[in-house]
């Protein structure tokens, strides 16, 4: 599947995103209109799309979290935050200032960041009961997307914990995040590799300018920063299929330089081939999976894996599920969705709200 085509957003996070002016008894179907999307959105739509959704809701109760926390994060508050952070020294730093800017925003949920067994993480806590997925996936945008613009680079989350038990659309979250997700956890956390809390920040007013002007679209599908050397890596290997790729000292050759070179500047960027290999597989594992009819062994053939065995323990490091299982419930929350769509056609035109 084409990058592009990875940048589209499911309908059921649109619908979640319409809740919000349903809690405040609003209609639905004008703001739609108003980003040119019909009553009723059954079909995925583009990043520029959903983040035109996502200001026009927030420009309809002011609140650019959706209403979902225990105070309204006001519109104008993201574009504050950016300043806020703009010019710590590392990535550690932006980070704290977000947390304690975003606690006193919002209140509830609260974050912080904690360091473990090598892992960064953004935990996550609720004054009292769970909110819901789409809360927390939120959150996890604005921080996350900030955090890889100031970096200049996308950095790659490891796990992603949520508190509130599993939606119906789960496996649009396991798609989503790309890395393994788990629901009903004590708290709610976000992990990434310890050692880029050190990356420096070195970004200006007018590179912060161009970012707000395409925001939030450039931050809904993990931000991704289009230079680097991991990133001309990762394009050349999607271009390829991984039952053909060869060696690092094939990539090298082809990126005109040295074994050891490459090496070295991959570390520079906090990443490896062995783990850049692994982040496509897992994406095109679980792009299979959910767009295509193909069996499980012919996936882990497509994927470069030996054996189907090998396929499914990878898959199962990545989303703690085998692959039939993944599969099973992502079609199962598909068939739930649609026949939730169904019985609820007039909702945006002043049903009942739930």
């Amino acid at each position: 599947m084409a990058e592009p085509d990875r940048r589209m957003i499911s309908p059921s996070f649109i619908e979640e995103a319409l809740d919000c002016l349903r809690r405040y008894s609003k209609p639905t179907a004008p703001v739609l209109a108003s980003v040119g999307l019909p009553p009723v959105v059954d079909a995925p739509v583009s990043a520029e799309i959903y983040g035109a959704l996502w200001l026009a809701v927030a420009a309809e109760v002011d609140d650019e979290f959706f209403g979902m926390g225990a105070r309204p994060m006001r519109n104008g508050s993201f574009t504050l935050l950016c300043h806020c952070v703009l010019h710590a020294a590392t990535l550690e730093h932006a980070l704290r200032r977000a947390l304690r800017f975003l606690n006193v925003i919002l209140e509830d949920p609260s974050g912080r960041l904690e360091i473990n067994e090598g892992l960064a993480e953004i935990v996550l806590e609720d004054k009292t009961g769970p909110r819901s997925a789409f809360a927390y996936r939120t959150y996890w945008i604005l921080l996350h997307g900030i955090a890889c613009w100031l970096v200049g680079r996308r950095i790659p989350i490891r796990k992603v914990d949520f508190r509130c038990a599993e939606p119906e659309q789960g496996a649009d979250y396991r798609l989503f995040f790309g890395a393994p997700v788990h629901f009903g956890q004590p708290v709610s956390r976000l992990s990434f590799d310890r050692q880029l809390l050190r990356l420096p920040i070195a970004r200006t007013e007018q590179a912060l300018k161009q970012f707000l002007r395409g925001a939030p679209a450039n931050i809904l599908v993990r931000y991704r920063y289009d230079a680097g050397l991991a990133a001309g890596i990762r394009r050349r290997l999607r271009q390829t299929p991984p039952a053909n790729w060869g060696g690092f000292e094939d990539i090298a050759a082809q990126m005109r330089m040295s074994p050891s070179t490459l090496r070295h500047r991959l570390q520079a960027e906090g990443r490896s081939f062995a783990g850049i290999k692994d982040e496509i597989r897992r994406e095109r594992a679980m792009e299979l999976l959910l767009k295509s009819r193909s069996s499980v062994g012919e996936i882990a053939v497509q994927l470069g894996f030996s054996e189907p065995s090998a396929f499914h323990r990878a898959f199962r490091k990545w989303t703690s599920r085998s692959p039939g299982v993944f599969r099973r419930e992502a079609a199962a929350a598909r068939i739930l969705e649609v026949g939730r769509q169904r019985r609820s056609p007039t909702t945006d035109m002043g049903g009942d709200i739930e």
